[in-house]
């Protein structure tokens, strides 16, 4: 059995009573978008509700976000997220005596607006799978019910993140900077303050698959 299969024989066995909360938490590309949707992807081929949720429906605004600049590593780990909006729209609803409905986002992120989305319903015995980034910092770990960290190397995920990113970043030597200057410079901020290997309930190796 892969490592893969052990993952999504482990996460079917949870029941905890309401939908599971399942985080997929790593650095900036390294690949947890892929890891959810896969994971999503095999709970339903067992005949299990699954819903993907990702963490890009709950940035703040960019006047938020980059109030203390645009290549600043600090503001990125700080300001990036909206992790209260979070809490109180995914995951506080899908946990015990929560209603069950949720909201996949706050705003619009190519706009910059807020979105007010109808509230979805989320069947009792579902998994919800939430890719993101710091999904181990506090509050968020008293809510979660399982947490997976894909422990890509940094050197790995950077590639991945310039080939990506590149265009949207201005080129490739602009994404390069954008990864070591405010990413992955945040990302290394997360791994020495909260130290998410060591609290997810799986960690997964490059190879996972």
């Amino acid at each position: 059995m892969s490592v893969g299969d052990d993952l999504v024989q482990d996460v079917l066995s949870r029941a905890p009573g309401h939908p599971l909360r399942v985080a997929i938490d790593g650095v900036t590309a390294s690949g947890k978008s892929t890891c959810a949707r896969w994971l999503v992807d095999a709970v339903a081929a067992q005949g299990r509700p699954s819903v993907h949720v990702t963490m890009d429906g709950f940035h703040h605004r960019r006047a938020h976000r980059y109030r203390q600049g645009r290549a600043s590593a600090l503001g990125y780990y700080r300001d990036a997220y909206d992790f209260d909006a979070f809490a109180a729209h995914v995951l506080i609803p899908l946990g015990p005596n929560g209603s069950g409905a949720i909201r996949r986002r706050v705003i619009d992120l190519a706009t910059d607006e807020p979105v007010d989305d109808p509230l979805e319903p989320v069947p009792a015995g579902a998994i919800v799978v939430v890719d993101g980034t710091f999904l181990h910092r506090p509050p968020l770990p008293e809510y979660w019910d399982y947490t997976v960290f894909v422990d890509t190397p940094m050197e790995v995920a950077r590639a991945r993140g310039i080939a990506r990113d590149a265009e949207a970043l201005g080129g490739t030597e602009a994404a390069g900077r954008a990864f070591d200057q405010r990413y992955h410079a945040a990302c290394r901020i997360y791994l020495d303050e909260v130290d998410p290997r060591a609290r997810a309930t799986r960690v997964l190796p490059i190879d996972w698959r």
